[in-house]
């Protein structure tokens, strides 16, 4: 891991003065960290028969697509309210600064399904337990949650359901 960490760049006072961001944008542009980042999200549920990975808007649609890919799972996005063009569900949640709203295809997953919820950095928790309630609204076999960064001093973790597996690649 100490690989992708070194091709994170930290961008201080964004997107406000005494937050350090920690920005995929160098990670994903290197060919190896992207392979990298494939590889060990797949082998976290290779042998967990996976049929769909949710992606969060945005940056989870990157990491989501490339874990859906090499578990041969199909693709679900959940968005913003009105980017999805046919029938959705939607939650609200609570954000620092307010409430959001994300949404997700009415049909996008069945109680067939076994499910990743993707996305890229784990920080408070919120979206990713907006997301996760979408899904389990749906009754999935199963749901994982998984990250590529989790931030731990700002205890994310704390905000997600206890039943849910949870990982993440790298921490911080």
């Amino acid at each position: 891991m100490e690989y992708l960490k070194r091709r994170i760049r930290d961008v201080y006072d964004f997107p406000q003065k005494g937050i350090i961001f920690r920005d995929i944008t160098t990670l994903l542009k290197d060919p190896r960290g992207l392979h990298i980042i494939g590889w060990d999200l797949s082998q976290l549920y290779r042998d967990k028969g996976v049929t769909k990975v949710v992606g969060i808007e945005s940056r989870g649609f990157i990491g989501g697509s490339i874990l859906a890919f090499e578990l041969g799972a199909g693709f679900v996005p959940v968005r913003k309210p009105g980017k999805l063009p046919a029938d959705t569900i939607s939650t609200s949640y609570d954000k620092e600064y307010g409430k959001d709203v994300i949404e997700i295809h009415r049909d996008a997953i069945t109680p067939d399904d076994i499910v990743v919820i993707h996305d890229d950095v784990l920080a408070t928790g919120g979206t990713m337990a907006a997301a996760y309630e979408l899904v389990k609204s749906m009754n999935p076999k199963k749901i994982y949650i998984n990250f590529i960064i989790e931030l731990l001093d700002l205890k994310g973790r704390e905000n997600l359901p206890a039943e849910a597996e949870v990982t993440s690649l790298i921490t911080y």
